[in-house]
């Protein structure tokens, strides 16, 4: 699962003063989530308290552990397409949570935290997590066709200070700083947050292997983009939305921003200042602003989470299960969409699969999930769940969406599992009864692994618009993009991709050489499928 990260926009509020801006409403107090507390540890220099902004009364979601921020371009989507990146080897955890070492330790607080515990369902799944609040209305949220594009991800180093606004020099230069020593910050940011909030550490995963870096490199990535209104307002929107399944609350975001800027006033300490504090306290501000006002109104129309029951698991290969799913109530989404998914057998772990089909009339939802070695999701699909079985979704979110206000062809490349979304999309097309051109590239490295290419090509015996190819690597001997290019050029199209991570860095690059702008290539995002396939 992710845990409480979050990401930004400067919106117009870094006033002077401290930057320390006060709620509009006290907060009201966490209850105790029965994590086990830890004594403080004796720490220098503490900033002051972090206060927001929001509504406290709405269920603001723990950011997704560290969700990194998609690249430009078009893509907002994370999934991993029903594919883990392998893990380490989940190890039997402590029946209660451990808190987390010292900030005074030099060892990363984090790095060698016990796996999850599988637990067995019982009557009544996930009975340690809190119900969903009832939804306001009955229809829940459809995310808009063209969402505006998402910041580039970026990786532990910083990049040099650039021009911008006073507070993104100093939010740079501190980055800067710290990037040499990214590892202990993690380390440091976590042991401060455990030790003096030690209830928040029920909202994040007991294996935090996979997951202690996200957090603080999606708060950074947010930091370094805070003079990008108009690129990051949408995916802090969505962010604040998609984190309400974690259960965090307005109140939760001061004490993540507190540790932050004290990880980061340790190891930046060179440079640092009280202007450079006051930077990043506006900064964060304005980041947690943005998803708690999301989450307040997202909490009016929908709820954080669904319950859906395992009706149908298809086997389609030794390793590759097509699991369709009955939620318990409304699943409104768009085809290529994707959502994040947690088993009762992995708690608070959080993985995100593409929606195999377009919306059904009969609100059955299908995921294409390949299990591979120590994932622990993914092989509790494939290999564990069955009929009967329940799960819990996110809320949908992606933007690998048709545009059906134009009239262009598609250009449409899945490689292994990828082809989930990409089938929805041509059942899209047809829902739509358009007839443009579709042209669907379907890669595999062998013909086992072509699990899905019947039901691909009766949809092309059904529709003269769709022409489906199938590319095995073994037998044509080249790489899925540069079979895609050689059928170029696709310079009239607005080009899909659905795959591998290094599937679509390739194949964005052979698209481009085609001739296709970037504005019109989609995708999901490549830093979120690394990091959301452990």
């Amino acid at each position: 699962m992710d845990a409480p990260t979050t990401t930004s926009a400067d919106n117009g509020t870094s006033g002077g003063g401290g930057g320390w801006f006060t709620p509009r409403k006290n907060p009201t107090t966490a209850p105790d989530s029965g994590a086990e507390t830890a004594d403080r540890p004796a720490e220098g220099r503490r900033p002051a308290s972090i206060r927001p902004v929001g509504r406290p009364g709405a269920a603001s979601e723990a950011p997704a552990a560290g969700t990194p921020a998609p690249p430009t371009g078009t893509s907002t989507g994370e999934p991993d397409h029903g594919r883990e990146t392998p893990e380490a080897t989940p190890r039997p955890a402590p029946a209660a949570a451990q808190p987390a070492p010292s900030p005074a330790d030099s060892s990363p607080a984090t790095a060698t935290s016990p796996g999850p515990v599988p637990t067995p369902l019982t009557p009544a799944p996930f009975a340690s997590t809190l119900a969903p609040p009832p939804t306001a209305a009955s229809e829940a949220r459809v995310p808009a066709q063209r969402p505006s594009p998402v910041p580039p991800a970026v990786e532990a180093t910083a990049a040099p200070a650039a021009a911008g606004s006073p507070d993104a020099v100093l939010i740079r230069r501190a980055m800067a700083e710290v990037a040499p020593v990214s590892d202990k910050v993690t380390s440091y940011f976590y042991a401060l947050l455990f030790v003096r909030h030690p209830d928040l550490r029920s909202l994040f995963p007991a294996a935090m292997d996979t997951q202690r870096d996200r957090l603080l490199r999606a708060l950074l990535t947010a930091a370094e983009h805070i003079d990008n209104k108009d690129v990051l307002v949408d995916y802090l929107q969505n962010l604040g939305r998609g984190h309400r399944k974690y259960g965090t609350r307005a109140e939760h975001y001061p004490a993540v921003g507190e540790c932050l800027i004290g990880a980061l006033s340790k190891y930046a300490a060179g440079v640092w200042s009280p202007e450079m504090e006051a930077a990043w306290v506006r900064a964060y501000t304005t980041i947690s602003q943005v998803m708690i006002d999301a989450a307040a109104a997202d909490e009016l129309r929908a709820p954080a989470w669904w319950y859906a029951e395992i009706v149908t698991h298809d086997m389609r290969t030794p390793d590759v299960a097509v699991v369709t799913v009955r939620p318990d109530q409304p699943y409104p989404f768009l085809a290529g969409q994707y959502t994040s998914l947690e088993t009762p057998w992995w708690p608070r772990i959080w993985r995100h699969y593409s929606f195999a089909s377009a919306p059904r009339s009969d609100g059955l939802l299908s995921f294409h999930v390949k299990a591979v070695p120590a994932g622990w999701v993914s092989n509790a699909l494939v290999h564990r769940a069955r009929p009967g079985d329940i799960i819990r979704l996110g809320p949908p979110a992606g933007s690998m969406t048709v545009d059906h206000t134009t009239d262009s062809g598609l250009l449409c490349v899945g490689g292994g599992t990828g082809i989930a979304p990409i089938k929805a999309l041509v059942e899209d097309v047809a829902e739509h009864g358009e007839r443009r051109s579709v042209e669907v590239f379907y890669g595999a490295r062998t013909d086992h692994d072509l699990y899905d290419i019947d039901t691909m090509l009766r949809l092309q015996q059904t529709h003269p618009w769709l022409s489906v190819r199938a590319i095995i690597d073994q037998q044509a001997h080249q790489q899925l993009p540069d079979a895609v290019r050689a059928y170029g050029p696709w310079n009239e199209f607005d080009a899909y991709l659905s795959g591998p991570p290094g599937m679509i860095r390739s194949g964005v690059n052979a698209l481009r050489d085609s001739g296709i702008p970037s504005d019109r290539i989609r995708h999901d995002s490549v830093e979120e499928l690394v990091a959301a396939g452990s």
